[in-house]
């Protein structure tokens, strides 16, 4: 198997002992992206929306470092903190896909998320 480890400064640092992005032969398994300004370095506050926009902002910089994008994702873990926020982060994510094409998702509630953000998404992606 080739294994390949990608990582950018186009998004946030982990933050924790993982890379953002692992490639094994055609398939990339992005890590969980949660708001954290790649630049400052600091967790986008605001709105979900605002939230939701930059953790889609941070996985299309890693997919974009692996030559991919949104178009290539096959399967996304959504886990929010707050399932009463699923129709406002669901219109954001909507934004990044086509409807047709979308990928494989759950969506599902958890007590707690690093940091203590609101969402957190994590995607597999396939090269065509």
């Amino acid at each position: 198997m080739n294994k390949k480890i990608l990582n950018t400064s186009a998004a946030p640092s982990p933050v924790g002992p993982y890379n953002q992005a692992v490639k094994a032969g055609n398939t990339l398994y992005v890590s969980g992206q949660i708001a954290i300004n790649p630049a400052s370095g600091e967790i986008v506050s605001g709105t979900i929306e605002d939230e939701t926009r930059q953790v889609m902002e941070n996985l299309k910089a890693i997919l974009s470092n692996a030559g991919m994008g949104f178009e290539n994702i096959v399967k996304a873990s959504v886990f929010v903190s707050d399932m009463h926020n699923y129709l406002r982060i669901n219109a954001v994510y909507a934004e990044f896909f086509d409807e047709e094409t979308a990928p494989a998702r759950e969506l599902v509630e958890v007590a707690n998320l690093p940091k203590f953000v609101n969402v957190e998404i994590s995607v597999i992606a396939v090269e065509n």
